[in-house]
């Protein structure tokens, strides 16, 4: 560990926050470099007053830092730092990352991320709805990112793994500190189909003001970030604006007009956050990024290998399509599409096992 161990005296340094430790690690390269260089280099750093140089020259190691580095020893956690290869590469770009990230599991260094959280009460609409977004993204070779609390968070996670797949949980405590403690046996199940990742402390406690650091990480591993309920305080909300401000697509499902649970995820989308019925639509919004094509090391779902492989004109009407049953005719008016030729667009989707036509001439989705 002893090359992790400048990580820590210079994190440690009183003054320097991200921020800044990032503009020097982009000057320098590594805190060894900062700590061998003159005033003079480091002074030309924007940010640094002379004082800082000084505790910069003077700092030593800690005794808390001592026992947080021998307690990562101890439990065979994994330290990535924001020069390794490992450390996710869309992170990196954000204004102020994480120096260095304490990780529990194996955590890749892809950009197929995508962000999935909501409220802690969740309805059991919101979880089921996570639970079936989740399991189809992941046939897309997509990684899950929530934050572990409870409801939409952890169905997220469970979704992942519901579909054979790999998920990130990000903590707003330490490693040491599983929270809240009823996910005590998901935590192990993340590691093992992912990795569990934080920036505190292995023993910090999950304070208040850890979650909206926390949540800028989520976001910032992420493609996008996708909100499945949310009310209008929801702290899912500050995800969601942290993706836009770090450039990222924003995601909604629509939940009922008639839950107040849901008005957060209806403003998001008042606001320009892209509807969400299904991974289809987040994968043809990410399709410019990355390709959507099911993941050629997983056990692909046939109906979603379907739907990935539909025409654009299917793929127009498939979108149209929800679980209620919608008329022909308000299809056709919706899409401006010929009833004859929806007519076979909508038999082609039913003999492709992803429509199903109810007495009336009325569609949902199979």
């Amino acid at each position: 560990m002893d090359d992790i161990l400048p990580w820590f005296i210079l994190k440690s340094v009183p003054g320097i926050g991200n921020l800044l430790f990032k503009r020097l690690i982009d000057r320098f390269n590594s805190p060894e470099r900062i700590f061998e260089a003159t005033r003079e280099d480091l002074q030309e750093v924007d940010g640094i007053t002379p004082r800082l140089i000084t505790s910069i020259k003077q700092h030593k190691i800690s005794d808390s830092v001592k026992k947080d580095l021998d307690l990562v020893v101890q439990k065979g956690y994994k330290i990535v730092t924001m020069t390794d290869t490992g450390y996710p590469p869309l992170l990196r770009q954000i204004p102020d990352p994480p120096p260095f990230l304490y990780v529990f599991g194996h955590l890749k260094d892809s950009v197929r991320n995508i962000a999935v959280v909501g409220s802690r009460n969740a309805t059991r609409y919101g979880v089921s709805t996570t639970h079936r977004l989740c399991s189809d993204l992941v046939k897309f070779d997509m990684t899950i990112a929530s934050g572990m609390a409870a409801g939409i968070d952890s169905a997220a996670h469970e979704g992942a793994l519901m579909g054979n797949g790999e998920t990130i949980a990000v903590l707003g405590s330490g490693l040491e500190r599983i929270y809240p403690e009823q996910n005590r046996n998901l935590f192990y199940q993340i590691a093992e189909n992912g990795a569990v990742i934080s920036e505190l402390p292995l023993t910090a406690d999950p304070d208040a003001y850890n979650f909206p650091r926390r949540n800028r990480i989520i976001s910032g591993i992420s493609l996008g970030t996708v909100v499945v309920e949310a009310t209008k305080r929801s702290g899912s909300l500050i995800t969601a604006r942290l993706a836009a401000e770090q450039n990222r697509e924003v995601f909604a499902v629509p939940g009922s007009i008639q839950s107040f649970k849901s008005t957060g995820t209806h403003t998001l989308i008042k606001q320009g956050a892209k509807l969400v019925e299904h991974a289809h639509d987040i994968m043809e919004e990410l399709s410019h990024m990355i390709n959507t094509t099911v993941g050629k090391d997983k056990p692909a779902d046939n109906k979603m290998e379907r739907i990935a492989k539909l025409s654009s004109d299917e793929a127009l009407v498939f979108r149209a399509l929800g679980p209620y049953p919608v008329h022909i005719d308000d299809i056709a008016r919706k899409l401006s599409i010929e009833a004859g030729r929806l007519s076979g667009i909508l038999l082609n989707l039913e003999l492709k096992g992803i429509a199903q036509q109810s007495p009336g001439k009325f569609f949902t989705i199979a």
